[in-house]
């Protein structure tokens, strides 16, 4: 494929700055018209591609693309899963360029999606073209293209019951995550998934004169920040009751191998710029991240946050909560232990409310499978070196939904880097990932179809 790439390569990056350029944030009511355009959008560029028919689907929420080219009954399906929406941009005022208007320097694409995840299922639909155009596709292929993946997926679930033949497939091939580092390429054989809250402390039923009633009344934030300090002990192990509780060990074994991945702690520590890691006692910084759960605060806010001064006491504390969490524990039953653990310890003076966001349950899936081979022997040979599994320590909630309604095993084959900072300002993707990911994907095909 590299003498298509080259050929194209031009092309390609202007079709996907066309997405790039479109402001798809799902969790934004003020783009909820982006939305559908950036469907439509990837709906015209599949069909150019080669798809037999490709389509917008509407849902309870923002519209799901379906594209397929089957080529015979008799072959294999691989469904292709990946996502259009995007995170929000803030803070703007850190982004080098503009988060929508992509830009190439130094030997990256920089735009918000430029990875997460427009670039990484961009390179499915030119692989799927190339395929097409050189007489090479010897499987059946479906597209689904969401635009609800980074607010949890609300609405693919049901949409995707309701159409569980039409998705019908051997296997789920993603691109939606990160690799070590493009000199020690992995596959992510599982996931962590998620539990969301919202909580709120309430106090005096107004904001107050910290003067006049400072030292005499609760004060709702440091309530807040004092309930928060609780939810993780000295040794970074969570006390919510029961948080643990399903959560399996690993053996020495798994542990072993699992240590195989290249790691260097100094160089961590340097692209952070910290001086020290934390987490949980008895766990390296790689197994915190991707074989144990995690409770982290996302965002904390209360009172007077303006500029300049305000002596107020307020009268309402908000903090938003992401738990991580591992295969067997289940994120319904998670919220709801947090719940009532974080009710239980609400001091006297205040109230205090938990609001469910979305969640997900996490995966494992097994290294012995064909797909797996075929993905490890085409990157293999389009990186020189045999890729590692891995665990992924993010989450894509929908996966294990999708895993469980259609009775097949997801592939992640993410060409991401640390680097790239999705979710963060200055989010981008190599171009040397971008074509390499293009690469890897038809070789899957050809080993896969063996």
């Amino acid at each position: 494929m590299k003498n298509y790439i080259e050929k194209n390569k031009d092309r390609f990056l202007s079709e996907l700055f066309e997405i790039l350029r479109i402001p798809s944030i799902s969790s934004s009511e003020a783009n909820k018209a982006d939305m559908q355009r950036c469907a439509e959008k990837l709906a015209e560029q599949l069909l150019a591609a080669g798809a037999d028919s490709a389509a917008v689907y509407q849902t309870a929420g923002h519209p799901v693309v379906f594209g397929q080219k089957m080529v015979s009954p008799e072959l294999p399906t691989v469904l292709v899963y990946g996502h259009y929406d995007v995170q929000p941009v803030d803070p703007i005022e850190l982004w080098k360029s503009q988060p929508f208007e992509p830009e190439i320097r130094d030997g990256a694409i920089y735009a918000r999606g430029a990875n997460d995840d427009k670039g990484q299922l961009f390179m499915h639909v030119k692989a799927f073209e190339y395929l097409v155009n050189e007489g090479k596709l010897n499987h059946n292929i479906k597209f689904i293209l969401e635009g609800e993946e980074e607010i949890g997926s609300p609405s693919l679930g049901a949409w995707a019951k309701e159409h569980k033949d039409m998705l019908a497939c051997d296997v789920i091939l993603v691109s939606d995550t990160t690799m070590i580092s493009d000199k020690v390429p992995s596959i992510n054989c599982g996931m962590r998934g998620l539990a969301y809250v919202e909580v709120e402390v309430t106090g005096p039923n107004k904001d107050l004169h910290s003067g006049h009633y400072g030292g005499a009344v609760y004060n709702p934030i440091n309530a807040l920040c004092k309930m928060i300090d609780s939810l993780i002990d000295d040794k970074g192990h969570i006390t919510v009751k029961g948080f643990y509780d399903k959560v399996v060990e690993l053996s020495a074994e798994e542990r072993e191998m699992f240590a195989r991945a290249p790691f260097d702690m100094d160089e961590y520590k340097k692209s952070l710029d910290i001086d020290e890691v934390k987490g949980e006692e008895g766990y390296s910084t790689l197994e915190r991240t991707a074989i144990r759960p995690c409770l982290d605060v996302n965002g904390i806010w209360g009172g007077f946050i303006g500029e300049g001064a305000k002596t107020v006491l307020p009268s309402v504390a908000h903090a938003k909560i992401s738990m991580r969490l591992v295969p067997n524990q289940d994120c319904n039953e998670i919220a709801r232990l947090f719940e009532e653990h974080f009710l239980s310890i609400a001091p006297k003076g205040v109230k205090v409310r938990v609001i469910p966001h979305h969640g997900g349950n996490g995966f494992l899936i097994p290294v012995s499978s064909n797909a797996y081979k075929a993905a490890a022997k085409a990157m293999g040979e389009v990186y020189g070196i045999e890729p590692v599994p891995s665990r992924g320590g993010g989450s894509i909630p929908i996966l294990a939904d999708l895993q469980q309604i259609l009775g097949v095993n997801p592939l992640l084959m993410g060409f991401g880097l640390e680097r790239d900072t999705i979710h963060s300002p200055n989010e981008s993707y190599l171009l040397d990932q971008f074509y390499k990911g293009m690469e890897s994907i038809a070789l899957f095909y050809k080993y896969y179809t063996k």
